[in-house]
């Protein structure tokens, strides 16, 4: 309960943040879902110069959990096709160095100097930072884990950031071209959205992500969590 309460005093402000990163997506996808019905043609038939100002938006709307990377995944495989991946991919790039520089100036380091006060916590915490390449892929291979949020949760860590984008990148890429490719094939843009029918091959893939993220953080957790005890036995011996 003290670990809470201290938790709650000091990094208010980085827990709202973090709460709203939760469900601002949600208010974000049904709005734009909105604009899209009112204006059905509204992305087709773009010139190079509005298309370059979509990424800019769409990597904008993904820094700030205005709009979940599998609806944004869809909707750019729809409009512009296969030869529009690689100008989503580097917008990913950017929405995940933007809610970085702008999490870590929130935080201003507070949470991890929170930890600090608590040794076991503190200690688990830099043991996971040993291993940060394969938790930031793992955290991003995950079709459930909001985007926006785990960025902001890995800043907070202070990760390193040519390892944060890296992996960011990496771990993206096995469900973005799945709902990329779903969106290529679409026939109708609400439909897909309502409803992106992956067929049994799609679903288990899916399935397959969350179940490599889930019990390769576990495993990553549980490591860290020993060796930070076999470190604490070394120091009190």
């Amino acid at each position: 309960m003290r670990f809470l309460r201290e938790l709650l005093r000091h990094n208010a402000s980085t827990l709202l943040s973090m709460g709203l990163l939760v469900a601002l997506p949600v208010l974000g996808s049904s709005t734009l879902s909105w604009v899209l019905y009112q204006n059905q043609t509204l992305l087709q038939h773009l010139t190079v110069a509005q298309t370059l100002v979509y990424f800019a938006i769409i990597a904008f709307t993904m820094a700030f959990a205005l709009t979940p990377t599998t609806f944004v995944a869809l909707v750019t495989g729809f409009y512009l096709g296969w030869w529009g991946f690689p100008g989503m991919v580097l917008s990913y790039a950017l929405a995940a160095m933007v809610g970085y520089t702008v999490a870590s100036s929130l935080d201003h380091g507070k949470m991890l100097s929170f930890l600090h006060h608590f040794p076991k916590a503190d200690a688990v915490m830099e043991e996971l930072k040993k291993d940060s390449w394969q938790l930031i892929l793992l955290t991003r291979i995950s079709p459930v884990l909001p985007f926006a949020l785990m960025t902001f949760v890995l800043a907070v860590m202070r990760v390193e950031k040519k390892r944060f984008l890296s992996a960011s990148v990496m771990g993206m890429l096995p469900r973005s071209l799945f709902f990329y490719w779903l969106g290529t094939k679409a026939q109708d843009v609400f439909d897909l959205i309502k409803d992106p029918d992956s067929g049994t091959a799609g679903k288990l893939l899916v399935i397959g992500l969350i179940v490599v993220s889930v019990f390769g953080l576990y495993f990553l957790f549980n490591r860290a969590l020993n060796r930070a005890l076999k470190k604490s036995q070394k120091n009190v011996g």
